[in-house]
């Protein structure tokens, strides 16, 4: 499999930037999770977004959903519906403006398959319902963690990852107990728990300095490296 950063920002897009929004890749299945502000316009340099295997939405946030809107357009001078999936009690107006002929909108129920990736899912700690997804393929495993205030939770559905890609918004002391989002220290605590083998750190805020945030990861887990849009990694 491949994964490409098309957007890492968040809550809001980096100068240039975009929020969240990765590819996964293998032969012909490409699948988009999450489609954050900025994704769509970075998709569409890189592929036709008619030709999407399907899309993951860890969350309905609009900083990882919001780009689904326009994307109805497009699609629907194409007539083409993708199937969708979301966490299925999630009740928000994001999620009815879903509810458009081009999306065949879908719960997270059981293990999904989206071309030849099997795709398996998790609660994650957020404050709106919010899934961890894991993709597999011939025996290699990806999986990110959605935006996920604590990783305890997560470790066995991380556990023995070839790549974790993983929220890790904050400095360290910048974390509390009610925060929404896990420090770069935190994910990097998640991926030694877990034994994965690589750990992305995304979900940057832009007031944030990505090279601090890294040097914290990699003071607890030293294969660890920071998300950066058009990034690409073989799985």
């Amino acid at each position: 499999m491949k994964l490409t950063v098309l957007g890492c920002s968040g809550p809001y897009p980096a100068a240039n930037g975009a929020t969240s929004g990765y590819l996964i890749e293998e032969k012909d299945t490409v699948i988009l999770t999450d489609c954050g502000s900025g994704v769509l316009s970075r998709l569409m340099g890189r592929m036709d977004p008619a030709l999407l295997t399907g899309v993951c939405l860890s969350h309905l946030h609009y900083d990882h959903a919001c780009d689904m809107l326009p994307m109805q357009y497009y699609l629907q001078n194409k007539n083409v519906k993708l199937p969708v999936y979301v966490p299925g009690e999630d009740q928000s107006p994001m999620r009815a403006l879903l509810d458009a002929p081009m999306y065949d909108v879908r719960p997270y129920e059981g293990d999904i398959r989206l071309g030849c990736i099997r795709v398996e899912h998790a609660p994650a700690r957020h404050p709106v319902p919010c899934r961890a997804l894991k993709f597999s393929c011939q025996g290699h495993v990806l999986v990110y963690t959605g935006d996920a205030s604590e990783g305890e939770s997560l470790t066995e559905f991380c556990r023995g990852a070839d790549v974790l890609l993983a929220d890790g918004a904050f400095m360290e002391k910048q974390w509390h107990e009610k925060a929404p989002h896990m420090s770069a220290l935190r994910a990097a605590g998640l991926a030694k728990a877990a034994g994965v083998r690589m750990l992305i750190v995304t979900h940057l805020p832009p007031s944030n300095v990505p090279a601090l945030l890294l040097d914290e990861a990699r003071s607890v887990f030293a294969n660890s490296y920071i998300a950066r849009p058009g990034d690409c990694f073989d799985i």
